[in-house]
């Protein structure tokens, strides 16, 4: 089945930005199978087409939540120098790991961040 390439792009772009949008996070987590849904990218393609949707995403958010004066700078600098560290190591050997350990992983803590909001 050929899939109408720029409508699904849009269609998961947009999914994850409304994800992201009410719950603060969480876009990726539903970004891998909307594009698996609804475009044509290979298996290899999926993890660096969702990185590439995330970060104008959060980008996006980190604007907004800061033009509200909601963002605690002085405590989020930590996270964001952590995060940039996992980011690098992550960019450099994600590739090496087979995807479907990839899918496995994001399963996992797809699960397990929804058991924690459930029982907090």
């Amino acid at each position: 089945m050929r899939r109408i390439p720029y409508l699904g792009y849009v269609l998961a772009g947009a999914g994850a930005g409304a994800v992201t949008g009410l719950f603060g996070a969480g876009g990726g987590m539903v970004l891998i199978p909307l594009l698996t849904l609804c475009t044509d990218l290979r298996e290899e393609e999926l993890f660096p087409a969702s990185i590439s949707v995330i970060l104008p995403i959060c980008v996006v958010s980190l604007g907004a939540t800061a033009l509200s004066g909601a963002l605690p700078w002085r405590e989020a600098l930590p996270y964001l120098l952590g995060s940039a560290a996992g980011g690098l190591l992550a960019g450099k050997y994600g590739g090496k790991i087979p995807a479907v350990w990839l899918h496995r992983g994001l399963g996992i803590l797809i699960l397990w961040g929804g058991f924690r909001y459930l029982w907090p």
